[in-house]
């Protein structure tokens, strides 16, 4: 995926391999996490992306979009992949 279809304080779901994958923009800052929240494995995508807020759709939980760790509840992370972009502009995520 391009970063310039990925703007600052968007989101998306992307398949990479046969992992499912969350990119978030916020501020430049590009981060990836599996496409699915801890608490059951509501697809993140769906949710929604408030400054560094992401909010899963299904329960609410709520997470750092920076960090992937909890806000509420605070004792969960999302599982984050390492993402880099190249000197194209291509987002690439090493996925397993």
């Amino acid at each position: 995926m391009e970063l310039d279809e990925l703007w600052e304080g968007d989101l998306t779901g992307v398949q990479v391999g046969t992992a499912k994958i969350l990119l978030v923009n916020v501020d430049g800052e590009i981060r990836a996490y599996e496409n699915r929240c801890p608490h059951q494995a509501w697809p993140l995508d769906q949710g929604d992306l408030d400054g560094r807020e992401l909010t899963c759709a299904n329960h609410h939980w709520v997470f750092d979009a920076l960090t992937g760790k909890g806000v509420n509840p605070d004792d969960c992370e999302l599982r984050s992949f390492p993402v880099k972009v190249d000197e194209d502009g291509m987002i690439c995520v090493a996925a397993p």
